[in-house]
């Protein structure tokens, strides 16, 4: 199978309001046509949209968008998993509508997370114009990253590396006592991260337990001044910071994480770590890999 980027996010949250002023007065990033009282869509790049957000009565993650090539390439990925006892269900008009996409199918993790693979997302020749001239890094690398919850983390890490066709960047090791709904006849839970282009991961797997059914995802900027800048209005906002500035020593981000409307993080980072497959060898970390951050909670 041959996934090549994280395509779109789509979310479902109770705090409409707050995510629409933390990603368009925070993030920076644009409103997308096709944006309701209801349905926020938001602009990154020259996609019609990348992140979708749906007014609703809890905080969730609705589904992760893993783009394939072509309309050939979709087919051998149903093909795939459906030879493989994986339930898929091809997406109706009004979906293909909605996601701006040719073709796409839904199904889902061992975890039980939604997933959507699609091809031919639809093209905004505008200039993406954002409010504080901040730059996306996106491109062939996708949308940036998410972190999805797995518990059963070695039956999901066989599914997106066997049947998706991810590949290993690197593995952390994870102290049981702070991994909720993790094993508890084990003393070391493992945390993977995933590749599935250049940018070192698309995916990481938590060996635990979220109720939002994701742990955070990153969108990637183009220098440090955007960060720090994007660090300067999450104060201003009166935002919560999940993490200060630092820099993980395995895909060598500069970040922060804030803790978005909903339960979970949202990392903005910039200098990210490209990966040449044919020379990487994948490593094992620490949950301390890392210099500057200091987590709160």
């Amino acid at each position: 199978m041959d996934i090549r980027a994280l395509g779109y996010l789509r979310l479902e949250t109770a705090g409409f309001d707050e995510w629409r002023a933390f990603t368009l007065d925070v993030l920076g990033m644009i409103e997308a046509p096709g944006s309701t009282e209801d349905t926020l869509r938001l602009r990154l790049d020259d996609r019609a949209h990348r992140i979708t957000i749906v007014r609703g009565a809890t905080d969730r993650l609705l589904a992760a968008g893993w783009e394939v090539r072509d309309a050939a390439a979709l087919a051998v990925a149903r093909t795939e998993l459906t030879a493989a006892g994986v339930e898929v269900e091809d997406a109706k008009p009004d979906e293909l509508a909605d996601r701006r996409v040719r073709g796409m199918f839904h199904c889902q993790d061992p975890a039980g997370n939604q997933l959507e693979i699609f091809w031919g997302q639809a093209q905004d020749h505008t200039p993406a114009v954002t409010p504080y001239g901040n730059r996306f890094v996106t491109g062939d690398l996708g949308l940036g990253h998410v972190v999805l919850p797995a518990p059963a983390i070695e039956e999901a890490y066989d599914f997106y590396e066997g049947l998706l066709g991810f590949t290993l960047r690197d593995s952390m090791r994870l102290p049981a006592a702070i991994v909720p709904g993790g094993a508890p006849d084990r003393d070391v839970h493992w945390m993977h991260f995933m590749g599935c282009n250049p940018r070192h991961h698309s995916l990481g797997l938590y060996p635990g337990l979220m109720a939002p059914g994701i742990v955070h995802f990153m969108v990637e900027v183009a220098t440090l001044d955007d960060v720090g800048r994007g660090y300067d209005r999450l104060h201003a906002a009166g935002i919560p910071v999940a993490s200060t500035l630092g820099r993980h020593t395995n895909d060598l981000m500069v970040s922060f994480y804030a803790q978005a409307p909903g339960g979970f993080q949202v990392e903005y980072g910039t200098e990210g770590r490209l990966v040449d497959d044919t020379t990487w060898v994948a490593k094992e970390m620490t949950a301390d890999s890392f210099w500057g951050h200091q987590w709160n909670g």
